[in-house]
């Protein structure tokens, strides 16, 4: 995804060089650090709460943003109808109102009365309207585009089959907004906190940025150092927001991260570096934060790899192979659990499903594993070398070093480790052409099984396996009209399959990991993991 680097620094502001940055942010570091302590009033240091960030955002675009990342910072930066509280529950947004009619397969919004753009002009219905078209335009369509497919008419419009004005979507008056649905979709709330359904301004057409609804407003973005937010004060609920700068920090090595924590130049760090829990728990048990997850980690592997993809057996021997105790437990070792399925625990009363090999000792899966990669022929004229990719990260080295290890003991596999910049890894991810086995998983954009399973649908934008099953698309599709456990077996038989074809092979099963300093007030944790910077704030020294 493009990231739009014209907006590293604002209008007439001028670009600082090298050593004048350095500096600067060496005595910012120390006003913060004084300031942290007590040992300097507050007002000797700026307002400013500093966030770890993960990885560079690939885009800030809201139907071009895919990363975690972006996500985060564009809830930061816009506001859709519907938000999340301090606590992750979901609140009202720019939508100070809402019922649901037609056996929920109509929303009728009322826009709030002050939502506003940054630049004082209101927020109105119609700019709902044309985010959405634009989102499944499919000569633009956002790369999320698919949550939007319970919306009547979003699927034909993203085939290219009926026009994006056919969308149920429609401005009823300047503040009220009807979506109606194909179907009930329990969770559609939620998609609707997700940047894909944010409003676009009349006037921002292709260009991210230019006018925001939410707390805050992007004031500079230098790539791969800083990017500076500062209050938006035509926010709707500017006088709640307690922080009046917000500075993330793309750092992409988690050692790094900690090691700017510890040094007192982060509140709040996106993650814990692998192995470090243990000790973080002993030395930093105050700023230590690990929470039940919606989350899941696996590989995905590329079936239109022309020995990859052509036998099941080989991709279940090369899941048998891996021993996710001693992943979780040694090498990563920072309270994730191992994971047998895709779909993680704790979506309502969904029980997920897992291989079947689960209840089997490490030893019989492995004695499995040889047994499958022998009947697929695929070490037959010599050892099997395979690629594995994954983005720029110290976890993820980690993962991939014990993976080949572990590939290469059980059966023989020679693996080669690819480690690739976020963005390049990203793109090569979508194309296609030179994956292999690549680092795979995923965060629930919504908290239902679906969120997971939708993407491994054939023609999906985001199956990046290419698997392609008739059958499991059908179970999905079939899952669509009951509701309660009997949604659920239909879900559960789609997973099961999904196991069997092992399009994915599953390793863990995410908690969140973060460092907090004590004095950080706002920051609570929850299972889906959001934090918008508008709750936070600083206690004073």
């Amino acid at each position: 995804m493009h990231t739009h680097r014209s907006q590293s620094r604002m209008p007439g502001q001028p670009c600082a060089g090298r050593s004048n940055r350095n500096a600067r942010g060496a005595l910012r570091g120390v006003l913060f650090a004084v300031a942290a302590f007590g040992m300097l009033p507050a007002a000797a240091a700026e307002e400013v709460i500093r966030r770890g960030l993960g990885p560079e955002p690939d885009s800030l675009h809201i139907h071009q943003a895919q990363g975690l990342a972006a996500v985060n910072l564009l809830r930061d930066l816009r506001e859709g109808l519907v938000t999340f509280d301090a606590a992750g529950e979901l609140a009202a947004g720019a939508a100070e109102s809402w019922e649901v009619l037609d056996r929920g397969r109509l929303y009728r919004f009322k826009i709030r009365p002050d939502a506003r753009w940054s630049n004082g002009e209101p927020v109105l219905a119609a700019d709902f309207v044309r985010g959405l078209r634009r989102a499944v335009d499919p000569f633009q369509a956002a790369v999320t585009a698919g949550l939007l497919s319970p919306i009547e008419s979003a699927e034909q419009v993203l085939a290219g089959a009926a026009p994006p004005d056919s969308l149920g979507v429609a401005a009823t008056s300047e503040r009220l907004l009807e979506i109606r649905l194909v179907r009930p979709t329990p969770w559609f709330l939620e998609v609707l906190a997700h940047p894909v359904s944010f409003p676009l301004h009349g006037r921002e057409g292709d260009v991210a940025g230019l006018e925001v609804n939410g707390a805050y407003q992007l004031a500079s973005w230098t790539p791969n150092a800083i990017i500076r937010l500062r209050q938006n004060s035509h926010f709707h609920a500017a006088d709640s927001v307690a922080m009046p700068v917000v500075e993330y920090f793309p750092i992409e090595e988690a050692s790094a991260e900690l090691s700017r924590y510890r040094a007192g130049e982060l509140h709040i760090t996106e993650t814990i570096p692998a192995g470090r829990h243990d000790w973080l728990e002993e030395n930093l048990p105050n700023d230590l934060r690990v929470t039940p997850y919606l989350g899941s980690f696996w590989l995905n592997i590329n079936l239109r790899h022309r020995v990859l993809g052509h036998s099941a057996d080989l991709r279940r021997a090369l899941a048998l192979a891996i021993d996710r105790d001693i992943l979780t437990r040694v090498v990563i070792g920072a309270g994730e659990k191992p994971a047998f399925g895709l779909v993680p625990p704790g979506l309502g009363a969904y029980e997920p499903a897992v291989m079947k090999e689960a209840e089997l000792s490490q030893q019989e899966r492995e004695a499995l594993a040889r047994e499958l990669f022998a009947s697929s022929g695929a070490g037959a004229a010599g050892p099997l070398r395979l690629q594995l990719r994954y983005n720029t990260s110290s976890v993820h080295r980690r993962m991939a070093v014990a993976v080949a290890a572990m590939w290469n003991q059980v059966l023989g596999v020679e693996t080669e480790l690819i480690n690739e910049e976020w963005k390049v890894f990203v793109n090569n991810r979508r194309l296609g052409a030179v994956t292999e086995v690549f680092r795979g998983g995923w965060i629930a954009d919504y908290a239902d099984p679906t969120s997971f399973l939708d993407l491994f649908r054939g023609g999906s934008e985001m199956n990046f396996t290419a698997f392609k099953e008739p059958a499991y698309d059908e179970l999905l599709d079939e899952a669509e009209a009951p509701t309660g456990m009997e949604r659920y077996e239909f879900l559960q038989r789609a997973e099961a399959l999904l196991l069997q074809e092992m399009p994915a092979i599953p390793l863990y099963y995410y908690v969140s990991r973060h460092l907090v300093k004590p004095g950080v007030r706002g920051f609570v944790d929850n299972p889906r993991d959001v934090h918008l910077s508008r709750y936070l704030a600083l206690e004073q020294p």
